[in-house]
């Protein structure tokens, strides 16, 4: 039994499995997901667990390099921007329809359940060295 950090096995053991450059598409419920990617999908019920939570759990578990997330979170969706802009000092923009395409890419995607749009973020792993 762990004394903390992610509990949710499936999860922990797609982190370990990380390394440098490869990505995690954290998302909220409605982000399209492509078959096949490693999934770990903690919806629940509409907003649990919130996007911020997961967020916050992942950052604390890995190294992260650069960040992406759609433009359109600047305006449909300003406590979303701020909270990425505060956790990820590397953040870049791009149009949503392209983060979906990026998204498809992605070693690893962890769905939340957060409900309000744009919620969605590409992480990219780093080294601890």
């Amino acid at each position: 039994m762990r004394r903390g950090g992610i509990l949710n096995g499936a999860l922990a053991g797609a982190l370990a499995r990380l390394g440098h450059t490869d990505r995690v598409l954290v998302c909220d419920s409605g982000m399209p997901l492509r078959r096949g990617a490693e999934i770990v999908d903690l919806a629940f019920l509409p907003g649990i667990p919130a996007f911020g939570t997961v967020l916050d759990g992942l950052l604390a578990e890995i190294v992260v390099e650069g960040a992406t997330a759609a433009q359109e979170v600047r305006e449909a969706n300003r406590a979303c921007d701020a909270l990425l802009r505060e956790r990820l000092p590397t953040l870049a923009y791009v149009p949503h329809e392209r983060l979906k395409e990026l998204g498809r890419a992605c070693e690893l995607v962890v769905r939340t359940g957060e409900a309000h749009p744009y919620a969605n973020v590409i992480l990219s792993c780093g080294v601890p060295f």
